[in-house]
C-alpha cells in the first residue's frame, strides 16, 4: 500500500487549501526527541510536534499504564468511581493552583475550553461576554473558535455564531499595539482591559493563554498578569488561563501563569497532561465556581469524560515530570536555548525577535528590522500563498529538523527532555536555513 497516498486520498489536510497537501511524509516510529521516516531517516522534532510531545517518544512508563489500563478496564462511564480516576485525579491536584478545587476531564484542550466557557456563563449569568485577545488560539470548535482571535477564525465566523467575545490588544511589546515603550507605556495594554469592561457592559470574563502559544509566543510585560487580576477583582469577573500549550512545564514552571504572582479562577488544559500518548482535556475550576452547582443543574458533560485510558495515562506522565525533574531542567536548559536563539538574531539580518521561557521560543523574521515589516500578512495565509516562514520550516524538514512555522515566526519547543547536543545540532541548521530570508530582506 502507498501510505501517503491513500492517506491523502481518504484525509484531509488540517487548517490548508487541500490542493498543497499532496505530499506527507511517512513516520514509521519515534525514540525520545526523534521521529523516524520510513527510509530510516531520523528527524530531531523541535516543535514537539504541536507543542504537546513533552516527554518525546517511546516513554515507557506512560506507555505501560496504558497498557495496564487496557487490561483492566478500556472504558467506564463517568458516573461510576475507578481507582484510576481517584489516583490520576490526586496526581492532578499536587500540581494545580491551590485556588482550583475540581477537575472536569474531557479529550482536548477545544473541549477543556468549551466547558471553561459554559461555566463562566452559567456562573455569572446573565452577564456573559467574555475578554479574549487579537493573538490567540483557544481550538476549533465553535465556542473555542468564538475565543479565537487568530485568521482561522474568520472563515468561520458566519457558521459557528457563537456570541459574546470582545478581543483585546496584546501585551506584544515587540509589536505594542499602541506604539508605546514599556515601562514608560504604564502598561497601556492592560489598563485598555478596564476600558473594555466599562464601556461593554455584561462581561463575565477574561480569558487569555498566559503566554501566547501558536501566535508568537509572546510574554506579557511584568505586571501585565497583576493588573488584570486587580481588574477581575474590582469588577467581579472571572480570570481564566488557557495553559493548552504553556503548561506542564514548557515555559519552566508546572504552568505558565506561575511566572507571574497571580492566580486564575478557570484554568484549561490538555496536551503535556499526557504527552499527547493519548487525548486528554482539563477544566479546573475554582471553589467558588464549583460550590454554586452544589444547588444548581451543571450543564456539563461528555460521553468519554474521565476516560481510563486518559487518566491512567496523566497520572504516569505527572509521575514522570517529577522523576525526570523536567520543569526544572526545562528553566535551565531553556535559558541556553534561548541564548542560542538570541545568537542567530546577531547573525541573521532577517531576525527580528527572539522571544520566550522555558522550552517555547518563538523566531520572528522580517524583511525590514527598522520598521519590523513581515514578510507574510494574515491574508497570506488565507490566502493559500507560500510563506516565508513554510520555505524555511521545508529547509530545516530536508535537513532532519523538524520546526513549526507559523505567519511571520517559527515557535521553537522541543520535547522537555531534549539534550544540549541536540540544542546544538540545530541552532546549527537553523543558523544555515535562515539565510533563505537573508537574500530576500531589504537593502
Amino acid at each position: 500500500m502507498d501510505v501517503p497516498y491513500e492517506y491523502v486520498r481518504l484525509g484531509m489536510g488540517t487548517w490548508r487549501f487541500q490542493r498543497v497537501w499532496k505530499y506527507p511524509l511517512e513516520i514509521v516510529g519515534g525514540e525520545g526527541a526523534y521521529l523516524i521516516g520510513r527510509d530510516g531517516k531520523r528527524y530531531l522534532d523541535f516543535s514537539s510536534q504541536l507543542v504537546n510531545v513533552n516527554l518525546g517518544y517511546g516513554n515507557k512508563n506512560v506507555i505501560e499504564a496504558i497498557k495496564e489500563q487496557l487490561d483492566t478496564l478500556a472504558y467506564l462511564g463517568p458516573s461510576y468511581a475507578l481507582e484510576i480516576r481517584a489516583s490520576a485525579l490526586k496526581a492532578l491536584e499536587s500540581v494545580m493552583p491551590s485556588r482550583l478545587k475540581k477537575y472536569m476531564v474531557s479529550t482536548s484542550g477545544a473541549e477543556a475550553n468549551e466547558d471553561a466557557l459554559k461555566y463562566i456563563r452559567v456562573y455569572k449569568s446573565p452577564r456573559y461576554k467574555v475578554i479574549a485577545r487579537y493573538e490567540s488560539y483557544h481550538g476549533a470548535s465553535a465556542g473555542a473558535i468564538s475565543l479565537t482571535g487568530d485568521p482561522r477564525r474568520y472563515p468561520l465566523e458566519l457558521h459557528t455564531n457563537v456570541r459574546g467575545t470582545i478581543f483585546a490588544p496584546d501585551p506584544f511589546c515587540y509589536r505594542c499595539p499602541f506604539k508605546l515603550e514599556y515601562p514608560s507605556c504604564g502598561l497601556a495594554c492592560a489598563d485598555y482591559i478596564e476600558y473594555m469592561v466599562k464601556r461593554e457592559g455584561n462581561v463575565a470574563a477574561i480569558f487569555m493563554e498566559p503566554i501566547t502559544g501558536t501566535n508568537g509566543v509572546i510574554v506579557p510585560p511584568e505586571g501585565y498578569y497583576e493588573r488584570l487580576r486587580e481588574i477581575a477583582d474590582q469588577y467581579n469577573l472571572l480570570l481564566a488561563f488557557d495553559e493548552v500549550m504553556s503548561g506542564w512545564g514548557r515555559t519552566g514552571y508546572w504552568f505558565g501563569y506561575m511566572h507571574w504572582d497571580v492566580e486564575p479562577d478557570i484554568l484549561t488544559t490538555a496536551k503535556g497532561a499526557t504527552s499527547s500518548y493519548v487525548p486528554i482535556g482539563i477544566t479546573a475550576i475554582s471553589k467558588e465556581i464549583a460550590d454554586y452547582f452544589i444547588d444548581n443543574f451543571m450543564p456539563i458533560g461528555h460521553t468519554f469524560a474521565y476516560h481510563p485510558i486518559s487518566m491512567a495515562a496523566m497520572k504516569a506522565t505527572i509521575e514522570e515530570y517529577k522523576r525526570l525533574d523536567l520543569i526544572r531542567r526545562s528553566r535551565e536548559l531553556g535559558e541556553y536555548l534561548g541564548r542560542r536563539l538570541k545568537e542567530l538574531m546577531e547573525r541573521h539580518k532577517s531576525v527580528g525577535d527572539v522571544r520566550g521561557l522555558g522550552l517555547f521560543w518563538a523566531v520572528e523574521i522580517v524583511k525590514d528590522r527598522g520598521s519590523k515589516t513581515p514578510f507574510n500578512t494574515r491574508e497570506d495565509k488565507l490566502s493559500g500563498e507560500t510563506l516565508m516562514t513554510d520555505r524555511i520550516a521545508k529547509d530545516m524538514l530536508d535537513k532532519g529538523f523538524m520546526l513549526m512555522s507559523w505567519i511571520s515566526h517559527f515557535v521553537v519547543a522541543p520535547p522537555l527532555i531534549v539534550g544540549v547536543e541536540d540544542i546544538d545540532r540545530f541552532i546549527d541548521a537553523f543558523d544555515e536555513s535562515l539565510k533563505i530570508a537573508d537574500d530576500a530582506v531589504r537593502g
